[in-house]
């Protein structure tokens, strides 16, 4: 299993720069969706990091205030190859309060703390924010027509390197090694690297679903019996006739069509969509298999990725982008539309 090899929208760009060069390169903001009430027994922090990993973080947080690690929680985690502004949550009932000025942890600052009436929890993120500076850029003819492109038209929502780990030291990245060992009845008794290589290999199928479709010419065309996700939930339905209603829904991005995550039951897909996502998983019977005994579900994923508020600006010969993105997609992802990015940390993400 490679990542390199997954098709562009357009053909692959001609120009490159160098990402992450710095922390603050590359600038998260957290998008919760809701606003804190100032009330309750959970404890809301907003907390800008740099260098540092969200599980550490956590772990920082408890001990500071003297509760277990299971009373911390995050919404997401975040590269510590980042500077990123995040939402941790503190279960502490009562009245009592903390000083979080006092939490000395080097490269983390409580920007805000506020009360709420219900636990945060992984996954309820609207989105996040990214302001990213792209340097030493060899610039092509078509850069700013490249991004004005993925502007109007959206890139493939292809999961980004950073699901499948480090791939500094083997092109498939440290991921997809421990799934493949796990595919081949390597037994995976760490429960963290276990997940981590089950959500590559569901990732993995996915880019390639994605890909092929891509490959096929009918990325942006619908195809009877296609699954359309609706905008801005988990829902979805299978769309057995493309109208002129469906047309016109896709075109207002009220609904994007979808591909599969694997699990165990069948496609939710039918006629030519059913036909065409069946012939791409059936070269890989080992992973379907491996996925299906694990107990996932048969789930949808949108196949466009939408950036919202975009907006660009050269700095020199850097370039300085800005755009949001729903929960569980990736900036990387963007980018790769529009430049070759090369990355110049010096770590894994988490």
């Amino acid at each position: 299993m490679q990542i390199n090899h997954w098709r562009y929208l357009s053909s692959k760009p001609e120009s490159t720069g160098i990402f992450k060069r710095q922390p603050d390169d590359f600038v998260v903001q957290e998008i919760l969706g809701y606003e804190p009430v100032g009330e309750g027994e959970h404890i809301y922090l907003w907390v800008r990091k740099e260098g540092l990993n969200t599980a550490y973080l956590a772990e920082q947080i408890a001990k500071f205030a003297q509760l277990p690690l299971r009373a911390v929680t995050y919404a997401g985690r975040k590269d510590k190859h980042s500077v990123s502004e995040q939402w941790f949550g503190v279960h502490k009932p009562g009245k009592a309060e903390y000083d979080w000025s006092a939490l000395n942890v080097s490269g983390a600052t409580v920007l805000k703390a506020i009360r709420h009436n219900k636990k945060l929890r992984t996954g309820v993120l609207k989105g996040n924010k990214f302001t990213i500076l792209i340097r030493d850029i060899t610039p092509s003819d078509d850069l700013e027509q490249r991004i004005a492109k993925v502007s109007l038209s959206g890139a493939p929502n292809y999961y980004g390197p950073q699901r499948f780990g480090d791939s500094r030291y083997d092109p498939k990245g440290s991921n997809l090694m421990l799934a493949e060992k796990m595919i081949n009845g390597e037994v995976i008794r760490n429960r963290n690297k276990r997940s981590m290589a089950i959500s590559a290999l569901r990732s993995w199928l996915f880019n390639e679903v994605l890909s092929e479709r891509i490959n096929a010419g009918d990325f942006a065309q619908p195809l009877e019996g296609d699954v359309m996700s609706l905008a801005g939930n988990a829902s979805y339905f299978v769309s057995e006739d493309i109208d002129e209603t469906i047309k016109q829904r896709l075109a207002t991005r009220d609904i994007t069509i979808s591909a599969p995550l694997w699990g165990k039951g069948e496609l939710a897909s039918a006629g030519s969509a059913f036909a065409f996502e069946q012939s791409v998983i059936m070269k890989h019977p080992k992973i379907t298999q491996t996925l299906a005994s694990l107990g996932l579900e048969q789930e949808r994923r949108p196949i466009v990725l939408y950036p919202s508020n975009l907006t660009w600006a050269w700095e020199q010969n850097n370039l300085r982008i800005s755009f949001e993105l729903p929960a569980g997609t990736f900036a990387t992802s963007v980018l790769r539309e529009i430049l070759n990015v090369e990355s110049d940390d010096t770590g894994p993400s988490e």
